[in-house]
């Protein structure tokens, strides 16, 4: 039913219609959201990527096959974009040799809370694992979804669950003693 519904609508905005375009867009926000703070935490940056995720795929509906459903499409576009400014957070953290505004104060909190915690700590893992476990166990993706989305071997998502897993759990146990 729901990919009857957004196939009708990608017909619909690949003609031009403004409207459909938009119920696209509502049908999809809260899942490229929640995908996006995952990767990225709930910064200004987060709701540029958010936006740009939607001006991707306006951009390419000449090129949407219909091969996967239009969620995955735009998490897929989403955990790139997300990827992305990951990537740029990195080479501006070592061109400016510390961390960027905002994240210091962060950074230097108490952690009281096992909440914020585990989202830094989630914040400190790879993009390649981040991307794992903000799929499969913040977004729920099942695991064949996540192979799915990021375009990479079934055994590559368990394995790198598996290693991102052990990461936070050794990182908390060494947070959380007494």
């Amino acid at each position: 039913m729901d990919l009857e519904i957004d196939e009708v609508l990608i017909q619909k905005a690949r003609g031009g219609n403004v409207a459909s375009f938009k119920e696209l867009v509502q049908r999809h926000e809260g899942k490229v959201a929640g995908v996006v703070r995952s990767m990225l935490g709930s910064t200004p940056e987060a709701e540029d990527v958010g936006q740009e995720v939607f001006i991707k795929f306006y951009e390419s509906l000449d090129k949407f096959r219909g091969d996967s459903m239009v969620s995955t499409y735009l998490v897929r576009i989403a955990i790139n974009l997300s990827l992305n400014e990951l990537k740029k957070r990195k080479r501006n953290y070592a061109r400016y040799g510390g961390l960027e505004e905002g994240h210091e104060a962060r950074a230097n909190e108490d952690m009281r809370d096992l909440k914020e915690l585990l989202t830094h700590e989630l914040n400190m893992l790879e993009p390649d694992f981040k991307a794992v476990v903000s799929l499969r166990l913040v977004e729920g993706y099942t695991t064949e979804e996540t192979s799915v989305i990021l375009k990479i071997p079934l055994g590559t998502v368990l394995s790198r669950l598996s290693r991102a897993q052990i990461k936070l759990r050794l990182a908390l146990s060494k947070k959380l003693k007494p």
